[in-house]
């Protein structure tokens, strides 16, 4: 036996049972099942450049791989987190040095494709309209945001779902009797794995792995989910803290309480905080939920969300996660107005088109004589000074400008009362008005 001979590392399993053919993939029906898009350009033969986007580990650099396979191509693969222009060159040399020498095309496969700059995207341009390359990209991000709009106008978009709960039990099965030493797990402990393997094959993979290292180690034959707990000491979710998932499930707590629906938020909160979200971050959203969607039929939401990030700054976790608890089921049942995001909204949206108005000479400060003497504060109406503390038809607004009515109190919560107030205030605006009419006619 050579004692200085090179030993090669054993594969991982996720690897080793990496399918061979398109019939061993599991899931992706909707792009691999018969007539579907992915079939149909397998059973043609006809290479194009594409995107593939899903989470990790659905399939994108197995389907590839066997692309290359299928299309008997030189197959090429760079990582976007590690490679560079240099390494993008270097791969155009291959497939020109390929395509001259063999006549056999070359794949070019580009994983974390939206880590590229646009420089580096802008690279593959001449060579996928040359037809030297067959550009598949592949990327957990939306590609509409991260991916080069001259890039993307020249390979199709395939979207790659998570696997499903049944799709990771025909995974678990095929393993489980070939590759595991005929271990048995129970059907408690089976979820369990799959639970944790969150839609994603390769972490099925791994943890059945780990499983099987550590069964091996003690000599455990049958799987329960003891077993399982003690082995995997905690459960990773797939949770990308800048990704399309992290901004997914945000989408899902802040429609969860727009909708009134308290269990649903809760759980949308227990999901991120369990992925690792930065409370405070949550703390923050909630405090946008509180003005955007709950507003003035409810102004404790805001002070309640306030106090929540407060009482996390002091305690931590996981004590003072249950003041976001408590705070998002408040948002949740609370009263819903969009009212003042919408007044809002509409008074910016005039600003920013209109001119620059000046301010009327009544509601002018005047703290100099020279000012007094101009007409700054003249005729102003000190409302307190008035019946019921208000002026009624006064204007605030400039003198040429036509009064717009931005905020629309709701019937609900808190803003019923204020709808009933402002609609008295302008009845009474409405007197004044009839009243200087017809003092002007006498």
């Amino acid at each position: 036996m050579d004692l200085f001979a090179k030993k090669e590392p054993q594969a991982p399993l996720a690897e080793r049972l990496r399918p061979r053919t398109l019939d061993d993939v599991v899931g992706q029906a909707h792009l691999l099942g018969a007539g579907k898009p992915l079939r149909l350009a397998f059973e043609a033969r006809k290479p194009h450049s594409m995107i593939l986007w899903g989470p990790p580990g659905v399939g994108k650099t197995t389907l590839a791989r066997l692309m290359a396979q299928a299309f008997d191509a030189e197959f090429i693969a760079l990582s976007a987190v590690f490679s560079g222009v240099k390494d993008i060159r270097e791969a155009v040399q291959r497939a020109e040095l390929e395509l001259q020498q063999s006549g056999r095309h070359t794949i070019l496969f580009v994983d974390e494709v939206h880590r590229f700059n646009k420089a580096q995207q802008d690279a593959f341009l001449p060579y996928v309209e040359r037809g030297l390359i067959t550009f598949i990209g592949a990327t957990t991000e939306n590609p509409s945001f991260e991916v080069n709009s001259a890039l993307l106008s020249r390979a199709a978009v395939y979207v790659l779902q998570p696997l499903t709960a049944d799709e990771l039990g025909e995974l678990f099965q095929r393993v489980s009797s070939n590759s595991l030493n005929n271990i048995i797990f129970s059907e408690e402990a089976q979820q369990q794995l799959i639970g944790y393997a969150d839609g994603d094959a390769r972490r099925l993979l791994n943890l059945l792995e780990q499983i099987g290292t550590a069964a091996d180690e003690t000599g455990q034959k049958e799987i329960d989910e003891a077993f399982v707990q003690q082995t995997l000491t905690q459960s990773l979710r797939r949770f990308d803290k800048g990704g399309d998932a992290f901004y997914d499930q945000i989408s899902a707590l802040h429609k969860a309480v727009r909708g009134s629906a308290p269990d649903a938020a809760l759980y949308w909160l227990t999901r991120m905080l369990d992925g690792g979200a930065d409370p405070l971050y949550m703390g923050r959203r909630m405090i946008r939920m509180a003005t955007e969607d709950i507003g003035l039929a409810d102004p404790r939401a805001l002070r309640m969300a306030l106090d929540a990030c407060e009482t996390y700054e002091r305690l931590g976790s996981p004590e003072g996660e249950l003041a976001l608890a408590q705070a998002v089921l408040y948002l949740a049942v609370a009263p819903k107005s969009n009212a003042a995001y919408t007044a809002y909204n509409s008074a910016r949206e005039l600003v920013r088109n209109d001119k620059s108005r000046p301010v009327p000479e009544h509601l002018r400060n005047a703290p100099t004589k020279l000012m007094k003497e101009l007409g700054y504060g003249r005729d102003y109406r000190y409302a307190h000074d008035e019946t019921d503390a208000y002026a009624a038809g006064e204007n605030y607004f400039p003198d040429d400008m036509r009064q717009p009515q931005f905020y629309a109190p709701t019937t609900r919560g808190l803003e019923a009362k204020i709808r009933e107030r402002l609609e008295h205030l302008r009845d009474l605006d409405r007197q004044a008005a009839g009243k200087e009419r017809k003092d002007r006619k006498q």
